[in-house]
Order: structure tokens, then C-alpha cells, then sequence
């Protein structure tokens, strides 16, 4: 017989699998606006912005709640904080949503443009991952959180490309600074949904194995 404990911790469940969607679709409209230079799309981001801010207060007093009235112990205390730990990544994934948000707006503005793969490649990776890390920690898969975790240093490189690209753009077209400068800070942006979902990896190995890997060099490149 299922426990009333098991419905509310599968409740728990959908509202992070909710906003973890909620925030990959942030993620895509924002790159979306800046690919198709629609700069009214963006209104729909501080919409979600605004639902998730809802989403991320009501997990917390929802984990609140069942840590004083049920006092969990073993896996299902760690799910719990590891699920409130989580929900604080989501609203910074959200939040990074928003900061892509406003500088696409800068940029749609301005008549120049380029035209960057690696953006919306990046993106790509970025919402994957997302995906992934919610879907772990439903599944309590460890080695889908470890292939995040891998996935990062892909992020990372692909940003250190950006980088390279833009500054040899900033070389040739100095009037254009500003501009490329808008560029580098979404790619900035989409390194940092990286590190959260990473994090969130982290937080889903801790719950299933009780081993904390922050801080800790138990793995090389991040092997687990």
C-alpha cells in the first residue's frame, strides 16, 4: 500500500520535473528571440520568471513541511534536501533565463548582427542538460547524473570557443564592441545554467549514494 509520505514526495517530484521545464523553455524562447531578432518574445520570460518564482517558494515550504511533520531519516531526509537544494538551482537556471533575456533585447535593437552557430549549439547543450539532471534525480539515476557532469566540460569549451570568436570579431569591427560584448555575456549565461545543472548532478549522487563530491577530488574529470 502506498504511503500518503510516498504521494507527498511524488508531488515534490512533479513540481521540480514542472519547473525544470518551466526554465528550459526560458532558456529556449530567450535564444530563440535573439535567433529570429523578435525581441517580443521576451515578454513571455518574465512571465515564467514569475511562475517560477511562485514554483521555487512553494517547494521549499512544501520540503519544509515534510521534514517537521514526517522527520524522514535515511534516503528519503537526503531526497528532501537534495530536493530543496535543487529548487534553489532552478530559480538561478531561470534567473540566467532572464539575464539572456535582457541582453538579447540590447541586441535586437541594433541593426548589425551576426550570425553565431555556436549559440544556439551551446543552448542545445544547455537544455539537455537540464532535462537530464531533473530526469536523474526523479529516476535516482547516478550514472545519467555523471554523464552531466562529463557534458559540462563540453559547455566549457564550447564557451571558451565563443570567446576566441568574438574576440577576433571585436578585432576586425571595434565600432561593433558593444555588440559582441552582449554576445559573450549569453554565452557567459549559458555556461553558468551549465555549473547549476552540474551542481544539481552533484546533489543527485549525494541522495542515492550519501557521498558528497563537492570539494572533494574523488574523480578526474569528473569520473565518479
Amino acid at each position: 500500500m502506498e504511503r500518503h509520505f510516498d504521494r507527498e514526495l511524488n508531488e515534490l517530484r512533479e513540481k521540480l520535473s514542472s519547473m525544470a521545464s518551466l526554465v528550459e523553455l526560458m532558456i529556449d524562447t530567450a535564444v530563440k528571440a535573439l535567433i529570429e531578432r523578435n525581441p517580443e518574445l521576451l515578454g513571455e520570460i518574465f512571465n515564467s520568471e514569475t511562475e517560477v518564482n511562485k514554483k521555487h517558494i512553494e517547494v521549499d515550504e512544501l520540503c519544509l513541511k515534510l521534514i517537521a511533520l514526517r522527520q524522514p531519516a535515511g534516503i528519503d531526509l537526503r531526497f528532501i534536501t537534495s530536493a530543496m537544494k535543487i529548487n534553489a538551482e532552478l530559480e538561478r537556471i531561470g534567473d540566467q533565463a532572464v539575464n539572456i533575456s535582457q541582453n538579447t533585447a540590447n541586441l535586437v535593437q541594433q541593426p548589425f548582427f551576426v550570425k553565431l552557430e555556436i549559440i544556439p549549439q551551446m543552448t542545445e547543450v544547455a537544455k539537455s542538460m537540464v532535462k537530464d539532471c531533473i530526469k536523474a534525480f526523479i529516476n535516482k539515476d547516478v550514472e545519467l547524473a555523471k554523464a552531466i557532469l562529463l557534458k559540462d566540460n563540453d559547455l566549457d569549451q564550447q564557451k571558451k570557443d565563443v570567446f576566441k570568436k568574438l574576440i577576433s570579431n571585436i578585432i576586425e569591427n571595434p565600432a561593433h564592441t558593444e555588440y559582441f560584448i552582449d554576445l559573450l555575456l549569453i554565452s557567459r549565461n549559458l555556461e553558468k545554467i551549465g555549473d547549476h545543472t552540474t551542481n544539481i548532478s552533484e546533489d543527485v549522487i549525494f541522495m542515492v549514494l550519501g557521498q558528497d563530491i563537492r570539494h572533494h577530488h574523488l574523480f578526474d574529470n569528473h569520473k565518479v
